[in-house]
């Protein structure tokens, strides 16, 4: 494969630059640096901006909406966002669910839901995990029962990022429970106002309440809502989980990351000197940067090699950049909690250890704790690995 960006690549990259540059909101930048949540109406507006200027989903073909870009401008986009840094746009819409309408949903759907999602009109999330059905995701349980032109949904989800916000939100349904487990489930779009539904927040480790759990109580759905076709949900929810996996690997992230690591070990002594000067510490950091270039060169790869699987099928590949991408989001918030040391446990109140110009170090505690989570979401990397040794191993021993 060719390594090195061709000109019209740099300058589309550049282009992106100068655009954060002129309109990305400096305070929301900070917060992001700083490891601080963003509201929803701070997020909404930021992708309107992109939107406005035809970037909101710029990976999507133009006829439906998007700037018909090359899987390497996608690449580039989201890394320049997430060094700068700030939000890509929504996945569970712009990269989830609107990829499979456009793909497997009729011209209904396609008329109605993606101009919505562009302009982040609803805001979506996902329905996939369930109390006893997270790593074995086909085992799922949640009904949807037909009844004239309504399916009646029942069951829980359980781990549902931001489903407080959320207007609308993709299922996976089970509407055929004699069937194999995975040809039993359909993909049901379901409206988050409709009766029935009621959303409780889980609070995390980190102190937030990012994830929520969903209850379906004799919810009604039109037919309408079902995408594709009905018990073909597993194969439409593959080709989502592939997508995710990819962007699950955060190259971006993890480069800013690196750089606030070295920002942050130059405020900070130990023993009368720079953290970057600990042979230890400077070995560490080598090793996960080391580690972030060669998963760099493999996205790159697997990016390159978008398509050739077919339409709607996904790139095994895609498990070997959720392994390391978590993998590596974790070291470096490792790495982060190791310098500030004895402050990963601020003692707010005590002017001998704590002030003002040390709340920057707030948040790097409690970031530690939620990119715990990545290794699992997406699917487990246990199970990335059982992937891997199915789909690519067994193909390259042939």
């Amino acid at each position: 494969m060719e390594l090195a960006f061709t000109d019209k690549e740099q300058a589309f990259r550049e282009e992106v630059q100068q655009f954060l540059r002129d309109n990305a909101p400096s305070e929301m930048q900070r917060k992001l640096v700083e490891g601080q949540n963003l509201s929803k109406d701070e997020m909404v507006a930021w992708w309107r901006t992109l939107q406005k200027r035809g970037w909101g989903v710029g990976h999507w073909p133009k006829e439906y909406g998007g700037a018909g870009w090359t899987s390497v401008q996608h690449y580039i986009f989201n890394e320049e966002l997430q060094m700068y840094p700030v939000p890509t746009p929504l996945a569970f819409g712009v990269s989830m669910v609107g990829p499979v309408i456009y793909t497997f949903g009729n011209e209904s759907q396609k008329t109605y839901y993606l101009p919505r999602i562009a302009n982040v009109d609803d805001w979506w999330c996902q329905g996939f995990s369930e109390p006893s059905s997270g790593s074995d995701l086909a085992s799922l349980k949640m009904k949807a029962e037909r009844k004239g032109n309504k399916y009646i949904v029942n069951g829980q989800k359980t781990w549902t990022t931001l489903a407080q916000y959320a207007d609308m939100i993709f299922c996976l349904c089970r509407t055929d429970p004699t069937a194999k487990k995975q040809i039993g489930i359909s993909f049901i779009l379901v409206d988050m106002r409709s009766k029935g539904i009621t959303v409780r927040p889980i609070q995390t480790i980190d102190g937030n309440c990012e994830v929520n759990e969903l209850f379906f109580d004799d919810v009604e759905v039109p037919v309408e809502n079902l995408v594709g076709e009905e018990n073909k949900g597993w194969d439409y929810a593959k080709f989502l989980l592939a997508n995710e996996r990819i962007g699950i690997a955060r190259v971006g992230v993890s480069k800013e990351r690196i750089r606030r690591i070295r920002e942050v070990a130059s405020k900070l002594e130990s023993c009368g000197r720079s953290v970057l000067e600990d042979t230890v510490f400077s070995q560490k950091l080598a090793a996960c940067e080391i580690e972030l270039k060669a998963l760099e060169l493999t996205q790159l790869r697997v990016v390159a090699h978008e398509g050739k699987h077919g339409k709607g099928k996904p790139n095994p590949a895609s498990s070997v950049l959720k392994i390391k991408g978590s993998e590596i989001q974790q070291a470096t918030t490792e790495l982060l909690m190791e310098i500030i040391g004895p402050f990963a446990a601020p003692c707010a109140g005590h002017p001998d250890c704590w002030n003002e110009s040390t709340d920057w170090i707030a948040q790097i505690t409690p970031a530690y704790f939620n990119n715990r989570k990545v290794s699992i979401y997406g699917g487990s990397n246990e199970i990335q690995r059982n992937i891997i040794s199915k789909a690519v191993l067994s193909l390259s021993s042939v």
